[in-house]
């Protein structure tokens, strides 16, 4: 309905797990038509963020995440490692004295990872630490996402925040509610904010994300958000029109 009105619909993801290739095919699963092109994950943030920050492409990056980080990365020319590929490094202090590490990692980029060890938290902080200017991206702060239907899981801001610990720095956040993310955005998709409507079922991040940029938010309370945390007290962040599920527009057109 959307498209047939003309309406231009990119659809915006925190989760780094996965590629853009590899949402258009979970797209394709459900029964919907999406391009790769229409598809902004914060991993392919990451890899922008690099990419427009004129990152040296013979510097490598290690990655505390999925495939879906060292997949956009390396399709925008990047050397990147680590990831899955490390899911079963382990460590002996007693055997491994002294942690080596790659000296021409010039930025981690730390993600959602389900397969968090303490090899990959020890190789990215030397990396912080000891390689000088070497960068701390995060795809994004999410306390906990809907991994699977029934129940809420620890997101990446508990990965980040464990890198936060061991190297005493910030990272730069390049996902929602990021400006950068926006930022982006709005000039590869040619968009203007005063004719868009940011659409999402969380408050910190999709509604955040949507006011930051000054456009309109629609929260669907079909994901982590109910209504009553939307009309709690301490709640300050509101937005301008809220819906029980996305779909409920075709009834407002039907009227």
């Amino acid at each position: 309905m959307l498209r047939h009105k003309g309406k231009k619909l990119v659809f915006v993801t925190n989760n780094s797990w996965k590629s853009r290739s590899q949402y258009a095919e979970k797209f394709k699963s459900l029964g919907i038509s999406v391009s790769p092109d229409e598809i902004f994950s914060s991993s392919f943030a990451a890899a922008m963020y690099l990419k427009v920050n004129n990152f040296p492409t013979q510097n490598k990056v290690y990655v505390i995440g999925g495939d879906g980080i060292l997949d956009e990365l390396q399709l925008a020319g990047f050397t990147a490692f680590g990831g899955p590929g490390d899911a079963d490094k382990t460590i002996d202090w007693k055997q491994n004295g002294f942690f080596e590490h790659d000296k021409s990692v010039g930025a981690v980029v730390v993600g959602i990872d389900p397969k968090i060890n303490y090899y990959k938290l020890q190789y990215g902080t030397l990396c912080i630490r000891e390689n000088p200017g070497c960068l701390f991206i995060a795809t994004n702060r999410d306390a906990v996402g809907h991994m699977t239907p029934s129940q809420e899981w620890p997101g990446a801001g508990c990965m980040v925040a464990a890198m936060c610990g061991s190297t005493q720095k910030e990272p730069v956040v390049v996902g929602k509610p990021s400006t950068f993310m926006m930022d982006f955005l709005l000039e590869k998709f040619n968009l203007s904010c005063s004719k868009m409507c940011m659409v999402g079922d969380r408050l910190d991040t999709d509604i955040l994300f949507g006011q930051n940029a000054g456009c309109k938010t629609l929260l669907v309370l079909s994901g982590c958000t109910t209504q009553s945390d939307l009309q709690d007290p301490s709640n300050n962040i509101q937005p301008d029109f809220y819906a029980s599920k996305i779909s409920d527009m075709l009834d407002l057109l039907g009227a």
